[in-house]
């Protein structure tokens, strides 16, 4: 903050000026810029106008305090932190689909707030979808993101997953593709009898059971959104050992 104090035929320009001198004097002049310029300045004038020699002379008196701030702040610290401090708030941007909300939220807001219970997280969504997560802990915003992730999660059709056997029929198993979050329901489908290996199987507990974690492809969804899974889809693309 630069100022002034002008009479007929001669000026002064003061540097860093106090409460005095603000009111007492002719000009409140601030500048802020770096070592190759100045990026703002902001001025209040108690006379009828400066003339070019003034601004001059001020510019020049600005860079020369701005440099030795800059040179003093550089013997502290010459470069930002590479990491946030540990105490420092973190923002996690998320867009989720705006017809998932509701699932995120879950019945009477039962869902997100077993989120931030476990996490400690503050959680924000807007209506198209934007979601903000708000922590000073890094592994909290990770923990509430994967729950998020989790719960809003889309089963693709041709993609193999790794799953949980979760219930055994006589005409197949049933396998958890994606795990369920915080008592939220998972996303599991049915690996028919004829789809759990290339060979014929007589008895599904001959192949898998309860607990096994297998590979499995989707291969359908139909209109029920029930989903059809096949791990002899798997195998057939698993590259088998040669003879010697």
């Amino acid at each position: 903050a630069m100022g002034l104090v002008k009479g007929e035929d001669k000026f002064a320009i003061l540097s860093d000026i106090q409460g005095i001198e603000d009111a007492l004097g002719d000009m409140d002049f601030k500048l802020a810029g770096t070592t190759k310029g100045v990026t703002a300045i902001q001025m209040d004038i108690k006379i009828s106008g400066v003339n070019r020699e003034i601004i001059k002379t001020a510019l020049e008196k600005a860079r020369v305090g701005r440099l030795y701030i800059m040179d003093k702040m550089l013997e502290v610290i010459a470069k930002p932190n590479s990491e946030l401090s540990p105490y420092a708030p973190r923002l996690t941007r998320m867009q989720i689909p705006p017809e998932k909300i509701r699932e995120v939220i879950g019945p009477g807001g039962k869902t997100i707030h077993k989120i931030v219970d476990e996490t400690g997280c503050k959680i924000d969504i807007e209506d198209d979808g934007s979601l903000f997560i708000v922590t000073n802990d890094e592994e909290a915003a990770k923990k509430a993101k994967y729950y998020i992730e989790s719960i809003i999660a889309e089963v693709e059709i041709g993609k193999t997953y790794l799953g949980t056997v979760k219930r055994i029929m006589d005409f197949g198993a049933f396998v958890e593709i994606i795990p369920g979050v915080l008592g939220t329901q998972g996303k599991e489908g049915l690996v028919h009898i004829s789809q759990l290996a290339e060979e014929r199987v007589n008895r599904v507990k001959d192949v898998v059971d309860i607990g096994d974690e297998i590979l499995v492809k989707v291969t359908e969804i139909d209109k029920q959104g029930r989903i059809n899974l096949s791990r002899k889809a798997v195998l057939k693309n698993t590259i088998k050992p040669g003879k010697d």
